[in-house]
């Protein structure tokens, strides 16, 4: 069900990018101006991000295969980071197209007409990012957060281009219009550069936000009163799952399937806290002086020790 919702959000995404996209390109052919122009070439970036993340969101429903052992959610990473490279590739456009009316400014005309094109645009875009972004948080969902981070920049963008093409149209200053494309191309690179970042921490298997891990440590420490140790405690984010693994130090003396119950028992406590959690726990008798001796990722072995 949540795949379901997390794929309308998306459909809604790529409708809207076709409407804004044509509106604010009606907008630039009306006017000539170099600002709108930025505005709708950020319209279609919008597009194909949602058309990237349609297929991410589709391929990170798919269970866990044989090839694929820990499930597709990872996928969502390529979605922000082929949306974070075409962010910095429309800036580059916009940079492209703002420099020679920099150098050789050009009247604009019927301002206000091809500015209420714009505007419907940044109304239809407003709204739709703060839902997916509710959503996308909800979820835990990278791509509908980063769509809707995405289409708030295209706000602010449309925001700074009425701005500036009103000012265009008032004080006559025609060189103030690509002066404005080219803030908004500063202003999108770094909505990029944020985007590739989050891609590339979520690629290098970056830990848990402080709030997970304060979670699953409020879980252990009631186990921790019971006389029960931890150690060699992972986390990482994979899209929307979390996968947590630890060692479980129990006396010696306790049968195989007490330590399992208790075992399951947080395993199933960890779950309740952070949902879509896989868990992966390993016991360990605490008279075994080797038991701390794979707190790190790789144990020793003898021939590594001669």
């Amino acid at each position: 069900m949540k795949q379901q919702s997390l794929r309308v959000y998306m459909y809604l995404s790529i409708a809207a990018a076709l409407v804004t996209m044509g509106v604010k390109f009606i907008g630039y052919f009306l006017t000539g101006s170099v600002g709108l122009f930025s505005d709708a070439a950020e319209s279609v970036v919008n597009l194909v991000a949602a058309l990237v993340g349609l297929w991410a969101v589709t391929l990170a429903a798919r269970p866990a295969d044989a090839d694929h052992t820990y499930g597709h959610t990872k996928s969502e990473y390529f979605s922000s980071g082929v949306e974070g490279a075409l962010i910095l590739v429309a800036a580059l456009i916009i940079a492209v197209e703002a420099i020679p009316r920099l150098l050789h400014p050009e009247p604009i005309s019927q301002a206000f007409v091809g500015l209420s094109f714009s505007v419907f645009g940044a109304v239809i875009n407003g709204v739709l990012a703060w839902f997916m972004l509710r959503a996308g948080k909800k979820q835990r969902s990278i791509t509908l957060e980063a769509d809707a981070h995405h289409l708030f920049a295209d706000v602010v963008t449309t925001v700074g281009v009425l701005v500036g093409v009103l000012l265009v149209a008032i004080t006559r200053w025609y060189i103030l219009d690509p002066i404005v494309a080219l803030l908004v191309a500063v202003n999108i690179i770094w909505t990029g550069v944020k985007l590739l970042r989050q891609t590339g921490l979520g690629l290098l298997d970056t830990a848990l936000p402080k709030e997970d891990r304060d979670a699953v440590n409020k879980v252990l420490d009631t186990y921790r009163k019971q006389g029960i140790d931890f150690h060699a405690l992972r986390n990482r984010m994979a899209g929307r799952r979390r996968f947590v693994s630890f060692h479980v130090i129990v006396p010696g003396n306790w049968t195989v399937l007490k330590g399992h119950s208790i075992c399951e028992k947080i395993e199933l406590e960890i779950c309740q806290a952070l949902p879509e959690s896989t868990v992966f726990t390993h016991l360990e008798p605490k008279e075994d002086p080797v038991t701390f001796e794979d707190i790190n990722l790789d144990r020793e072995t003898p021939s590594q020790t001669n």
